[in-house]
């Protein structure tokens, strides 16, 4: 790999997203001598899956989000919603450490409170969450959430989706009002902002990876600066890919064995924005509801209260679409070009089994103005086509991996491949990953920095930073108040009893 300039580093991060600022922070915050290198090939930081139009859920807490909790065989499992629950508790401890020790800005410019509902109608639906809701019961995490089948009730805590709704369609909702909206886009340029203060911080935007190749124990990163039109090379002894979409090819680039049999699929995501301030104000929570049948995750419908750039603002969607490009700035050929031999059987056998996902993208594409506005009138019956406008969200690539059982399968959800020697590791997939990006980035640590994670020190450092460490949340009700008193107070949110 010819080159006209060789940087050494530390830490490599590609990508300026929530991933590789949260991944940033923690190993700063754990050896403050680390040099770290983070490049980005756009203009700014958090420009794609981490920007707030983009994301197709903030502040994943498991409170109202149905595909959390499947039911099977007649009763619902939680196991899942506990976990992505605990690990939004972990977050927030993260961010409370941060904002405490003034390392990132008042955290009311990142996250807000605002109520978590589930909705759902049809006697099926009603049956399912009410069991939901006896389920989640029965762990402390999910204490304070409210059930009712009641309709003057539904309608005091969301009247927009009330209003005009049939009187004799069976409703029912939850409400769990410690909830929050978190801004990622935000966040990830106050953690960016406080890491370039740091020293042996560097961040280059316009700055694109065209190759890398392991030489001896180091990782040599061939970067393309945009700016200049010239290349350099960065020599990295630990490489973070947490480049969304684009985190697939520089992967299988990399050629690691590890690598071998992932693939993507990509779906692309448009939102409804409301345009009416009146409407917006009259509506105050995240509401979600079930998805359709053979639907993705990130297309669970959800009529959503946010606050974007300082505003307020009220989202319907996210509607899913067919395509074969891996980021908003990408290409159509990113699908074809990540296919390779050592993927192309998990790839093939992956479509094979989900054709009614592939008919439910297909369909989503071709549907109409007025087709967009009868799926919002679900959640909002007195809905108008002039209140709102379409708007393009961001791009998911789903992780497709290799099974000895199926040849290869989709999975939801988000995934960290890393080298054998820990040199270099890559965030693949999608929900609930920026809400539970603490923890992913603290499995990532243990996994890639196993020499030093042990040691008294970076132990004490991350009992500091996350005083949950080592303990279960899910598990220790006492901890669990103790520790969401906490960073209720240091980031605003609400006064527990």
């Amino acid at each position: 790999m010819a080159s006209k300039a060789i940087v050494e580093t530390d830490v490599l991060l590609i990508g300026a997203g929530i991933m590789s600022a949260t991944l940033g922070m923690l190993l700063k915050q754990l050896d403050p001598t680390l040099k770290i290198e983070i490049v980005e090939r756009l203009d700014s930081a958090a420009a794609e899956s981490s920007d707030a139009w983009n994301n197709a859920g903030t502040g994943h807490s498991a409170f109202c989000e149905l595909n959390y909790t499947p039911e099977k065989n007649g009763s619902v499992d939680i196991s899942k919603a506990i976990k992505i629950a605990e690990s939004f508790e972990v977050s927030k401890q993260f961010w409370a450490y941060l904002v405490d020790n003034q390392i990132i800005k008042l955290p009311d410019l990142f996250i807000k409170p605002i109520p978590h509902m589930s909705f759902v109608w049809g006697d099926k639906n009603v049956s399912y969450l009410r069991k939901r809701y006896e389920a989640l019961q029965t762990c402390h995490l999910f204490e304070g959430m409210k059930y009712s089948e009641d309709r003057s009730v539904i309608g005091q805590w969301v009247p927009l989706v009330m209003e005009g709704r049939k009187s004799d369609e069976p409703v029912a909702a939850t409400k769990m009002d410690l909830g929050t909206d978190v801004n990622f886009g935000t966040l990830t340029k106050n953690l960016l902002e406080g890491l370039s203060a740091m020293e042996n911080v560097n961040i280059a935007f316009k700055h694109g990876v065209t190759g890398l190749k392991k030489k001896n124990d180091k990782w040599h990163v061939k970067v393309l600066n945009e700016n200049n039109n010239t290349h350099h090379v960065l020599s990295a002894r630990f490489v973070f890919i947490g480049a969304g979409g684009g985190s697939l090819p520089l992967l299988l680039k990399s050629k690691i064995p590890e690598s071998k049999g992932f693939g993507g699929f990509p779906v692309s995501g448009q939102w409804l924005r409301c345009t009416n301030k009146e409407i917006i104000k009259q509506h105050a929570a995240k509401v979600y509801g079930a998805a359709a049948v053979g639907s993705p995750p990130m297309s669970v419908p959800h009529l959503d209260t946010r606050w974007i750039k300082g505003k307020r603002e009220l989202l319907f969607g996210p509607y899913a679409g067919f395509t074969t490009k891996f980021l908003k700035s990408g290409s159509l050929m990113d699908l074809f070009k990540s296919i390779k031999f050592s993927n192309i059987k998990a790839m093939l056998f992956a479509g094979k089994n989900n054709l009614p996902l592939t008919k439910y993208l297909i369909d989503q594409v071709r549907l109409t103005p007025d087709a967009r506005l009868d799926a919002l009138r679900e959640y909002y019956p007195n809905a108008r086509k002039e209140d709102w406008e379409l708007a393009v969200a961001g791009y998911r690539v789903q992780v497709i991996k290799k099974d000895e059982e199926e040849g290869g399968i989709l999975e939801f959800g988000t995934e960290v491949v890393s080298a054998a020697d820990g040199s270099i590791a890559a965030l693949l997939g999608a929900s609930p990953g920026a809400s539970t990006a603490v923890s992913i980035m603290i499995d990532l640590v243990h996994k890639c920095f196993g020499e030093h994670v042990n040691n008294p020190e970076w132990q004490n450092k991350l009992r500091e930073m996350i005083p949950s460490f080592g303990k279960s949340l899910s598990k220790d009700a006492a901890l669990a108040k103790e520790i969401r008193t906490n960073t209720c107070k240091v980031l605003k949110l609400h006064k527990l009893l």
